[in-house]
């Protein structure tokens, strides 16, 4: 028997199956993608892939005891066995009544057309214009870096399309289809004490139309790579810090992690208990919005099968909510938010960062990071970083080999102004941030 062709079909019969065979409540989430990636280094092709999937992930609540399972034989006579051996296995398990399904009258999803997730580009007309793309990319990056001593340039081209279906025996069903689309290059440069520092500029969206030009790419990437020439480690101490907006959400991290629900129901938030109060400046907001047309992180629907809603996550400097699904509001007992992060915004501020600079003495501009650590329970953090010492504006010195550490209180409590520049690129729809006094460790003074 072949397999069922559309995932709507797919997921009514995985339904219909797991009820028979004893399940009281089923949620199914099912897939097809198609995704393509090219790579070229030194004018060949380094990397060409397109990967095809249809997958299926089901929860299923049996006698009040839960599990999750998830499969890629979608074929009729192999699902009916992955069933049930999923309900048999469940049996075994405790019972947890509080992973019952929400009630139908608050499922629900707004209109997937209006999140304008589909390109009408996608997919290109031929192969021959991907490899044009990383081609005509190598060659811009090339071009932009002719007065600088380049190792290697690596260009990236992708894009894939994806089709999700999640239906509920209790009667929902919410269907959707979205595109992304990217390009970027990566470049290894020779610098004076042998060492090869490397930069990056990729960008993606939803729309090709919404990416940079193949042009602003190589010169955005040329100008990274300069940044990282002769860098080393400056004095340790205090500064001012400047986070690049493509990097804000590295650091911010350290406060979506506690933000969870089931961090604070098992006791591993530092925010447990802190709702409602004031961390930071009240010029500070960050918002979870997942309703923006041809965002990244936009969606129709929750996890739970519930519709999206726009919600402040720190409102004038205060904590307003956390991201509470279904099953950690019932153990919680407190209203259900969300159970995860969509779009992340921050509204941006007057200045831009040459304007902001301009008015410091000293001050760090944190371009990446290089690995570190976070401790959700705690809000302590340290992480590598790289970037560029400013003085009344003007780059004096490339920086790394340097860590920043503290606590995410503290932190908030540093932050001074938010830039004008907002990444649009991701999930973080985020300005370029200022922080006051944050400790650096380099060499000594």
């Amino acid at each position: 028997m072949s397999s069922l062709t559309d995932i709507a079909d797919v997921a009514t019969h995985v339904i219909k199956t797991a009820t028979s065979l004893g399940a009281q409540e089923v949620m199914v989430a099912a897939s097809s993608s198609v995704y393509t990636e090219l790579s070229q280094r030194d004018g060949q092709i380094e990397t060409c892939q397109e990967s095809r999937s249809r997958s299926v992930s089901v929860e299923v609540l049996v006698d009040d005891r839960y599990s999750a399972h998830s499969t890629n034989d979608l074929r009729p006579e192999a699902m009916s066995e992955f069933l049930k051996r999923a309900i048999e296995a469940t049996r075994f398990l405790e019972p947890d009544p509080d992973r019952r399904l929400v009630e139908s009258d608050q499922m629900g999803s707004v209109s997937a057309a209006s999140l304008d997730a589909i390109d009408p580009q996608w997919p290109p007309s031929s192969s021959s214009f991907r490899r044009n793309q990383v081609a005509n990319l190598e060659s811009a990056c090339l071009s932009a870096a002719s007065h600088a001593d380049v190792r290697s340039v690596t260009t990236a081209h992708w894009d894939g399309w994806v089709d999700s279906c999640l239906m509920s025996s209790n009667g929902f069903s919410g269907r959707w289809e979205q595109t992304s689309v990217g390009h970027g290059a990566q470049i290894a440069l020779e610098d004076k004490d042998n060492r090869l520092p490397e930069a990056s500029a990729y960008y993606g969206a939803r729309h090709r139309a919404d990416l940079p030009s193949i042009e602003m790419c190589a010169n955005t990437l040329i100008e990274r790579g300069l940044q990282r020439l002769g860098s080393h480690p400056a004095p340790s101490g205090q500064y001012p810090m400047l986070l690049e907006n493509r990097s804000v959400g590295r650091l911010l991290r350290v406060l979506i992690g506690p933000l969870s629900g089931s961090a604070i129901y098992e006791g591993r938030s530092c925010l447990k208990g802190r709702l409602g109060d004031q961390l930071t400046d009240s010029a500070f907001s960050i918002i979870d919005d997942p309703l923006i047309p041809r965002a990244s992180a936009s969606r129709p629907f929750t996890g739970d099968g519930t519709p999206p809603t726009r919600r402040h996550i720190l409102k004038d400097g205060v904590l307003e909510n956390f991201y509470i699904n279904v099953y950690n509001s019932r153990r919680l007992n407190t209203p259900a938010t969300s159970g995860g992060t969509s779009n992340l915004v921050i509204p941006p501020g007057p200045r831009s960062t040459g304007q902001i600079l301009a008015g410091l003495p000293k001050a760090m501009v944190i371009r990446g990071f290089i690995g570190g650590n976070t401790n959700a329970t705690t809000g302590d953090f340290s992480f590598g970083v790289h970037g560029t010492l400013f003085e009344h504006g003007n780059p004096t010195q490339a920086i790394s080999e340097m860590n920043i550490s503290g606590n995410l209180f503290d932190l908030l409590e540093r932050w001074a102004e938010t830039a004008s520049d907002v990444w649009t690129h991701g999930a973080w729809r985020s300005p370029s941030l200022l922080f006051d006094g944050i400790q650096f460790s380099g060499t000594q003074c």
